[in-house]
């Protein structure tokens, strides 16, 4: 799967006061000239909701990103800065956070932000993403104090707030729209409080997208920072182009068709590499974190003894390989349960896969579990690009090491179907499948949703909930290690690897942020 949009956290998070937070309080519209010439882009999937909070998928959080703005937005090292805020305060007690937004902020249409907005926008992130639904759990009132102001009363202390509301969906939308559509309904007013304005009248879904610069919009004065800082909308209209073909899509970047090709497929790198014209570049600092999910809900893997067998027979070099191709500036070995480089990332239990690996030490550790030479059904999904390269390569594993594969190929879809299953019967009509997941979803133990397995596993959600309310970096990195500790002793899955997938753009195109997602503030487009 591309990847969840929903959920983290990180480092300590920045109590705010109204000096601390004064930079970047008296933006104006941005007035640079922007460009008249539209970038064309082709995003790496169609799209067919705006709405990331009801969507899982990358490209909704792409849209949503040029459209609705933050209250705070994360930046480069997953520090959570004000966005929409002007200042804060957290009280002594920590049950009490006050905010208010910037002035000038408006609504496409021309409305002004409230903090009635605001708090709308709140109530139904609250509905469904991890950290709303945490901050629903504690809250025990929340308010607008002004048109400008709000607060939050605690029952108990939420550290990870800010995170929370930077990380993950809580983009602020209209009063009207937010009451009137629950989170489990996708959001069709696209009236913004962003950078960018959806043209809902020229979307043809599988076709085209379009959105244009919003003229009212006030950027804050920093230097933009991936999500968090300055949004200057310097280009006038964006075109999506939706074209399915990957070698139609390198056409059209070759020929000056269009600008942007997100993820072009690795073997057509190359003759993207020889041009003058065109940059290839990795621009998500966070990559994609590949695993085998295991079903432990269902024999055999039920079994955490035979869930481990598997662990001195993984070379992920193998799956990353198979994925990429042999440049290892676009993959890494040796990756554990959370991302390398990430704050929650140890090197507890590691050796399990950077020791010595062997298949016959596997095969043994197989033996001991007891397993019997049951079915072992793995699910392909033969239409997603990372699922089919390393598939086979965890099949070939299984069979190496004495289990009975059954590989069943079948589109992602219908291998969702059977995953998400709810029913006891159909849970057990499959054991394992290949995915790859947005790597920024796997930096805390929030998002990454993976760590609980198949079934309850109680050790697991317990220290979930003391790394929510733990105070600060030192204390959740300790929880963290103790979760990895416990992942490779009751593995939900088997870390195989992270990647990197480049983006290739014309070398007209400047000032492009990275970023999980594309985001299009800053980037200007030369004749």
């Amino acid at each position: 799967m591309a990847g969840s949009v929903n959920a983290f956290s990180r480092r300590s998070l920045l109590q705010g006061s109204a000096g601390a937070a004064s930079a970047g309080l008296l933006g104006r519209p941005a007035l640079a000239q922007a460009s008249a010439a539209p970038l064309r882009i082709v995003p790496h999937a169609n799209l067919s909701s705006l709405d990331s909070l009801q969507s899982s998928a990358l490209i909704a959080l792409t849209a949503a990103m040029a459209i609705w703005d933050q209250l705070f937005a994360l930046d480069s090292k997953l520090v959570p800065q004000p966005q929409m805020v002007e200042s804060y305060t957290l009280s002594d007690d920590k049950l009490r956070w006050t905010f208010r937004l910037r002035d000038g902020l408006l609504f496409h249409d021309g409305e002004k932000v409230r903090a009635a907005d605001a708090i709308a926008s709140i109530n139904r992130w609250a509905q469904r993403d991890l950290f709303g639904r945490r901050l629903a759990a504690l809250q025990e009132e929340i308010r607008a104090t002004d048109d400008r102001s709000f607060e939050i009363r605690l029952k108990a202390p939420f550290p990870q707030l800010l995170y929370g509301f930077g990380a993950t969906s809580c983009f602020v939308m209209p009063e009207r729209v937010a009451s009137a559509t629950p989170a489990s309904t996708a959001v069709t007013d696209y009236v913004g409080s962003g950078p960018f304005i959806f043209k809902g009248d020229e979307w043809v879904a599988g076709s085209q997208a379009v959105f244009i610069r919003n003229e009212r919009y006030v950027p804050r004065q920093e230097k933009p920072d991936m999500w968090a800082g300055g949004k200057v909308a310097k280009i006038a209209r964006i075109e999506w182009k939706i074209l399915p073909d990957p070698a139609t899509a390198i056409a059209a970047l070759q020929t000056g068709e269009v600008d942007w090709l997100e993820r072009p497929i690795a073997d057509l790198l190359p003759t993207l590499r020889g041009r003058r014209d065109i940059k290839v570049e990795a621009l998500d600092p966070f990559g994609f974190w590949s695993q085998i999910r295991l079903n432990v809900s269902a024999p055999p893997f039920n079994n955490p003894a035979l869930a481990r067998a598997l662990l001195p027979a993984i070379q992920q070099a193998d799956y990353m390989q198979a994925l990429v191709g042999d440049d290892p500036a676009l993959f890494r070995d040796k990756v554990g349960f959370f991302l390398p480089g990430s704050p929650a990332a140890s090197d507890v239990g590691m050796e399990a896969l950077t020791g010595p690996r062997s298949i016959e030490r596997a095969r043994q550790l197989v033996k001991e579990s007891g397993y019997k030479g049951e079915p072992v059904i793995q699910m392909a999904a033969t239409d997603l690009a990372s699922a089919a390269a390393m598939s086979p390569v965890a099949a070939q594993m299984m069979r190496d090491i004495g289990l009975s594969v059954d590989y069943q190929s079948m589109d992602w879809g219908s291998l969702l179907s059977r995953a998400l299953a709810s029913n006891a019967a159909e849970r057990g009509t499959w054991h394992a499948y290949t995915v790859a997941w947005g790597g920024m979803w796997i930096t805390n133990p929030i998002s990454h949703i993976h760590l609980y397995g198949t079934s309850p596993n109680p050790k697991m959600e317990a220290l979930r909930d003391a790394w929510f309310a733990a105070p600060d970096t030192g204390e959740q990195a300790a929880i963290t290690r103790q979760m990895q500790a416990l992942a490779f002793q009751e593995p939900p899955v088997i870390p195989i690897g992270q990647y990197f997938v480049p983006n290739a753009y014309n070398t007209k195109l400047t000032g492009i942020v990275p970023s999980p997602v594309s985001l299009f503030w800053n980037v200007e487009k030369t004749s």
